[in-house]
Order: structure tokens, then sequence, then C-alpha cells
């Protein structure tokens, strides 16, 4: 005769400690994206203030969230915000492009696919302070002096690209975004070395990016999504090329970077086109 499983008298939760609302508080900022990587806290005696909290309770949470990874230990003192997609994403994905450069492909699918959801959500949810920002980091990247820098201009690339998954304010695609650009970091500063082969370039990516803005400050998803889309396609011709230039003739390089964005992304100004990763 087989019985059944089991059971135990339930025992009633406790009253939560103040260190683990506290806790709780912080680890909610973070997954918002109010605390990003990188982002220092207040000092403890601030903090503790802020919070209407004793430093005990509050030194206690600090340590709860460093012991979930949320949390980073400064040397001299203090906590900033860690990386919590990076490990994750990156590891992996670091070691396999390593020994498969081939791969970087299906990653430039994902970021397409990923940035024009982006785009898409931050036309129907960026508040005005989202679409003063991004237009801010589009007059930045304009206001160029001297000599084009790729280096500098990757990391203001990065900026924007961010800004517009924030102003999705989807926490999930923020974070794998996130991810996503940890791992192309490498790979964009190499696409616009290409692409500044070709001095045109650099005013036509810049008016991409204005015109994303654009699409999301008229809050008009379909516009938005079909911006990023095109702007994505002229990126991935750049790297496929990039990635075909151990193969090709030395001044093949270069060859018409614009012809390819007519090839790869003339088609991406539908939005239910075949370029557009995640159309229907």
């Amino acid at each position: 005769m087989s019985t059944g499983p089991s059971f135990s008298a339930v025992v009633q939760p406790r009253r939560p400690r103040l260190s683990d609302t506290i806790a709780e508080q912080i680890e909610g900022l973070i997954a918002n994206g109010a605390l990003k990587p990188g982002d220092s806290l207040p000092p403890e005696r601030d903090l503790s203030k802020q919070l209407d909290v004793s430093r005990p309770s509050l030194r206690e949470a600090l340590l709860v969230l460093e012991s979930r990874g949320l949390l980073q230990a400064r040397r001299g003192g203090g906590y900033c915000v860690t990386d919590v997609t990076g490990p994750v994403i990156t590891d992996p994905l670091v070691h396999l492009l390593q020994r498969h450069p081939s791969t970087v492909d299906d990653v430039l699918e994902l970021r397409h696919g990923i940035e024009c959801i982006a785009a898409q959500f931050a036309a129907l949810r960026a508040t005005d302070a989202d679409i003063k920002k991004l237009n801010g980091l589009v007059t930045r990247m304009r206001k160029r002096k001297g000599e084009f820098d790729a280096l500098e201009d990757a990391d203001r690339d990065v900026d924007f690209h961010m800004a517009v998954a924030e102003a999705s304010h989807n926490i999930a695609l923020l974070h794998v975004t996130r991810g996503i650009f940890n791992l192309m970091r490498i790979n964009m500063l190499r696409a616009r070395e290409a692409l500044y082969h070709q001095q045109d370039n650099v005013g036509l990516l810049d008016e991409q990016h204005a015109e994303i803005v654009k699409a999301i400050a008229a809050r008009d998803p379909a516009a938005a999504r079909k911006a990023a889309n095109l702007h994505l396609s002229f990126v991935q011709a750049s790297l496929r090329e990039v990635a075909m230039s151990d193969t090709v003739k030395p001044g093949a390089r270069s060859k018409r970077v614009r012809g390819r964005q007519a090839e790869d992304g003339g088609a991406g100004l539908d939005a239910g086109s075949p370029s557009d990763p995640l159309a229907p």
C-alpha cells in the first residue's frame, strides 16, 4: 500500500529584518536600471541618513548585496554596483569568439534584433528626459574636433545605443543590451575604423542616429524600428567587411561601404523586410 507525501507544519514567516528591507530597496534600484554597473553608492554616513536607518543595519544590508554579487567593495571604502549580466553573457561567448571568429555574425544578428525592439519600445515609453538625453548624445557625436577618433566615437556610439535601451524602460532588454556591448566593444571599434576609410560614412552614421531619435521623439514605433533596422544593417555590413579583410585583397577592405548599405540596409527601409531579423 503506497503512502502519500509527508507534510509538516508550516512555520509562520518572521517579520523582515530592517537590513533585508534596505537590501530590497537597493536591489530594486539595480534591477530597474536606476543604479548602473560601476555606479558608486553614497558614503555610508550619507546613505544611512537618506534611508533614515542606522549604520549597522545599512552595513548588514550592503554585505548581503555583496554576497549576492550585486555590489563590490571598493579599495579605500565604499561600494559600487557590479555588472550583473556581463559575466553571464560574456564569458562563454568571449571564448567562443576567440576560437571561432565566424560566430561574430551570430552576435550581430542578436544585437540587430534587440536594438530594433529597443527603438520600438523607446518610441512608446521614452520620457522627455530620455529624449533630451538622446538629442544631447547626437549633438555631442556631431561636434567632433580635429581628426576623427574611432575609439572615442565607438564609446559615444555605445553610450547612444545604451540610452535607447534605457528609454525602452524594459529592464531585461537593458541588461541584455549592456552584456552584448561588453562583448562587442572591440568589434564596434574595428567597424568604426573600417567605416572611416570613407569620410562620408561618418556623416551617414550621425544621420542614422538622428533619424532614430527623431522617430522616438515623434512617438512613432514603426518609424523608430525602421530607422534602427537601417542603421544596424549598415553596421552589420561594415563588420562583415572587417571579418572578410583577411581573405580579400588589401585594397578591397574599404571598397564602397555605402554600396553595402544599399545591399543590406536598403531592404531594411521597410520594417517588414527580411533585413529586420525579428520582422514577421
